[in-house]
């Protein structure tokens, strides 16, 4: 059973557009059991990863008014999936596809949070403070390579208040897209396990998404989780978007990696299908088995990989959702 921290599927239905990664009927032949399905408020323009160095523009905050809307709809897009909603462990299943509501960048949440409890209501589980872009509860970090997630300041006074919030009501705080400062305020006030949903070791590709090892080791130390994900530009050394060139061991080397400072039972699957380009080898959810595959043959038993696909998940989450 694979259990996946975040994909974009909702999104790019919402954009009109055929899914790439993500065929809801394959991938649960294949063994996928669903996930963290995003709710993302799309910025103005794309993200070109093209060349190296870079340091993307991102647009300016979007107006709760407009992102309300835009959330409600790609709601509407999720729901509609043939997919369960799932608000309890006990709602993933092998043979099915169960859906953790998820919104990544809390555009959509009122400064005041008067309607985060509504949200909870219809199902929300998960909510990243931030995507890159700034927004009434913090900062995320910008796309740049190579450089440091220290990218300016962290939660305002609302973002505090926002993961005090959702301790109390038991929804998972994502601290992917956060900035460095933002991710040691989460660590400072949260009193949940730490997780960021996909992620990777900026020890490999300093990229400003990706984590530094200390902050790998406040993720363990409070019993928290990292999905690794799968985009080639957060994988490779060089940072190139060469999805032909970059091997399923470049997954592996990012897991080797968090699995050594980590352990193994704080390392999960984040693979970003649908708003990412992965590597080629990898480039749809029926193919993770590929990734187990490659694992296997480096040694890794049975009980470990059954830890990376869906127990490492199904322990935080349980603890996180009370």
């Amino acid at each position: 059973m694979i259990i996946d921290g975040h994909n974009d599927l909702a999104l790019t239905l919402w954009e009109g557009k055929e899914p790439i990664h993500v065929d809801l009927a394959a991938a649960e032949e294949a063994g996928f059991a669903g996930g963290f399905f995003a709710m993302n408020v799309p910025s103005p323009g794309s993200l070109a990863f093209d060349a190296v160095p870079y340091a993307l523009p991102l647009s300016s905050e979007i107006p709760f008014e407009e992102a309300a809307r835009i959330t409600d709809e790609l709601y509407e897009v999720l729901v509609g999936l043939p997919v369960r909603i799932v608000t309890s462990v006990d709602d993933f299943r092998p043979g099915s596809v169960g859906a953790v509501v998820h919104i990544e960048g809390a555009e959509a949440i009122a400064p005041d949070l008067s309607n985060l409890e509504s949200w909870y209501e219809r199902g929300l589980r998960s909510l990243g403070p931030v995507w890159s872009r700034p927004n009434a509860f913090g900062r995320g970090v910008p796309f740049a390579f190579p450089a440091s997630p220290d990218t300016g300041p962290g939660l305002t006074a609302a973002g505090v208040e926002l993961v005090r919030a959702c301790n109390r009501l038991g929804i998972l705080v994502d601290l992917s897209h956060l900035n460095a400062a933002g991710f040691w305020d989460v660590a400072s006030v949260s009193a949940a396990p730490l997780v960021a949903t996909h992620s990777n070791a900026h020890a490999l590709s300093p990229s400003t998404r990706n984590l530094t090892d200390r902050q790998l080791a406040a993720i363990r130390d409070t019993g928290g989780v990292v999905g690794v994900n799968f985009a080639v530009t957060f994988l490779r050394a060089d940072g190139l978007h060469l999805p032909d060139e970059t091997p399923i061991e470049e997954i592996v080397r990012h897991v080797d990696h968090l699995v050594e400072l980590m352990g193994v039972d704080h390392v999960a699957l984040g693979s970003d299908f649908d708003g990412c380009t992965p590597p080629q080898a990898l480039d749809d959810a029926t193919k993770v088995p590929a990734l187990l595959d490659a694992l296997a043959a480096r040694g890794w038993g049975d009980d470990d990989l059954r830890a990376l696909c869906h127990r490492n998940w199904l322990r935080v989450l349980a603890v996180t959702w009370r």
